[in-house]
């Protein structure tokens, strides 16, 4: 295992294999998950075992991300804290100045391990602890940090589905190690997430009945479910070409939600005051959806799903992924593209593939 401490901007890296870009359709790539989280439980917990991460113990981290593991970062370091760990997130271009000095260690979070920001903002920190995560070790982002690991969770669709939970997965059993324990029985998700597949099923497609049309739609949660948020709203804008946004719960009661009517939608995460905010903006006649483990029914402009009632903010923002990425692929599917392909894409955001074993 290599040393948590980066060695430097001048150092070789060292060779990397060639990734394999097989992408999955997303409804497969959803259907996939379960099984990916179990093959991603085991491979984390064998690198895990050979890797020294003590220095998260002690210090401040900064869990560095661009897109959906930007968002993955916001719903971990919220988690972190509650575990006893000093974590913020960070949009990896925040961190293009060497020598801000934001954290005594780093996790660059890359889903493809592709991300250019990430991996920047890490190569940046040669006397910091920089450790990567990615879907597999042997991506171009660990040249970039100290220790790499790869979650294992396999191929992946575009947007982003098994990997963003595999990210998840892996800084859900990282705080575990080096925080507080939280007594999560993660060898029970993989089980619960498909059962979860079926029991939200009838209210999902409610969902997106309620939601089709809508010309925006809001994404609103608090602490960790600020991350579901910018997921769900990231997928809103790539795959449904709908205009999005995430807020978090009690800063969107300060005027974000005014210029909300009929035409438009909100989506709500979480079982605090996103109940009261729920059953607020129905009544307003704003089409509602809340996903929460709270009890709360139905009504006239409101559903709700249910998921598995948890204290650990990383296993509830993988729960509440799922109803999320079906409710987006239905939209998606329900304006004529079944399939997620920029129309904009961006030349500089991708690191390039090794050519050499």
């Amino acid at each position: 295992m290599v040393d948590a401490r980066n060695t430097g901007p001048a150092a070789s890296p060292q060779p990397i294999k060639e990734i394999v870009l097989e992408r999955l359709p997303f409804r497969d790539a959803v259907a996939q998950q379960p099984q990916a989280l179990r093959e991603a439980l085991v491979s984390l917990r064998r690198t895990l075992q050979t890797s020294d991460l003590a220095a998260l113990r002690a210090g401040t981290i900064a869990i560095v991300g661009i897109g959906a593991s930007f968002y993955a970062g916001l719903v971990a370091a919220a988690q972190f804290r509650r575990q006893g760990l000093r974590a913020f997130a960070f949009a990896g271009g925040e961190l293009y100045d060497a020598a801000d000095n934001a954290a005594d260690a780093y996790i660059a979070v890359s889903a493809s391990g592709r991300s250019v920001e990430p991996a920047k903002a890490a190569g940046l920190r040669d006397k910091a602890v920089t450790i990567g995560i990615a879907k597999t070790a042997e991506s171009p982002l660990a040249a970039a940090v100290g220790t790499m690991i790869g979650t294992g969770s396999g191929i992946d669709s575009g947007p982003n589905t098994t990997s963003y939970l595999g990210s998840l997965l892996a800084l859900g059993l990282i705080a575990d190690r080096e925080g507080q324990p939280s007594n999560t029985n993660w060898d029970a998700l993989a089980d619960d997430f498909e059962t979860l597949g079926t029991t939200i099923a009838d209210s999902v497609r409610k969902a997106s009945a309620l939601l089709a049309g809508k010309r925006s739609i809001d994404c609103v949660g608090a602490n960790a479910q600020l991350g579901t948020a910018g997921y769900a709203a990231l997928l809103l804008r790539e795959a449904v070409r709908v205009p999005a946004q995430n807020w978090d719960t009690l800063n969107y009661l300060h005027g974000p939600m005014e210029p909300n009517d009929a035409n438009t939608g909100v989506i709500l995460f979480g079982d605090g005051r996103e109940r009261q905010l729920a059953e607020d903006l129905s009544g307003f006649g704003i089409p509602t959806v809340l996903v929460t483990s709270a009890s709360v029914d139905d009504r006239e402009n409101l559903v709700v799903i249910r998921i598995p009632a948890t204290k650990n903010g990383i296993l509830a923002a993988i729960y509440a992924a799922l109803p999320t990425q079906i409710m987006m692929q239905d939209l998606a599917e329900g304006v004529g593209l079944p399939k997620c392909e920029f129309r904009y894409r961006q030349t500089d955001t991708k690191l390039p593939l090794a050519d050499h074993a």
